[in-house]
């Protein structure tokens, strides 16, 4: 049987804790003991956890050996801020298929009540990601950065820096991705797309446009469509 896996609020040495919420699920919901295993996501890797002591809002493991997982591509993709509960769901699936590092950013087309209200959402959007590498039993987290503006994400490094566009025609996503890349940027349009000043601002940045296909796909599809290619081509 497979392990629940979660992440530690508090590490030291070989003992961790799991605070609050979390916590509380374990004791009321999963009814765990003294003795009972768990994984648990370490900043150093994930390792076999032992529950020593159990209250509602804390539970501390004794760490044991490291339980290898297989490394995932370095993904980034920069998401420009649309509609919160849509932009959610991305960051949610984005997060199961394997990314490393989700940056929002704000974008000529970007609602100006979404683009100022999005920093109060940055806590939230880390909490969904938490939750959803727990369940998909990930080895780490993804970094969610606070939003910024476009301009000031265009120069991230990366071996591999591609812009998903509906005005791109002939190059296709799959056929950018080299097995050696190591780091792999991806950008996504917010509803109505990118701008054409954008555009030439992200090819003059060195970026290269991609296609996802012939049909339009809402701000939350491509992101996943396109994570799941290039987790598939470099995997």
């Amino acid at each position: 049987m497979t392990r629940r896996r979660w992440i530690a609020d508090e590490v030291a040495g070989d003992l961790a804790s799991i605070t609050g919420a979390h916590a509380a699920h374990i004791s009321r919901v999963l009814r765990g003991a003294i003795g009972q295993e768990f994984d648990i996501v370490t900043p150093s890797g994930v390792r076999s956890g032992r529950i020593t002591s159990l209250e509602d809002g804390r539970v501390e493991f004794a760490l044991g050996n490291e339980i290898l997982s297989n490394a995932l591509p370095h993904i980034t993709i920069l998401l420009s801020v649309f509609k919160f509960d849509r932009m959610e769901w991305a960051i949610e699936k984005c997060t199961e298929l394997g990314v490393a590092r989700i940056v929002p950013v704000i974008s000529q087309r970007t609602e100006k009540h979404l683009a100022s209200a999005s920093p109060k959402r940055f806590e939230r959007w880390q909490r969904i990601a938490s939750q959803a590498s727990e369940q998909s039993r990930r080895p780490s987290v993804p970094e969610i950065l606070a939003p910024i503006k476009l301009k000031n994400a265009l120069d991230r490094d990366g071996n591999a820096r591609i812009v998903l566009c509906e005005s791109e025609k002939e190059i296709m996503l799959k056929d950018l991705f080299d097995a050696r890349a190591a780091d792999v940027l991806l950008a996504f349009g917010p509803e109505g797309g990118w701008t054409p000043e954008e555009l030439k601002s992200f090819v003059a940045c060195g970026w290269k446009p991609a296609s996802l296909g012939t049909t339009i796909l809402r701000a939350e599809t491509a992101a996943i469509a396109a994570t799941a290619i290039a987790i598939s081509q470099l995997q």
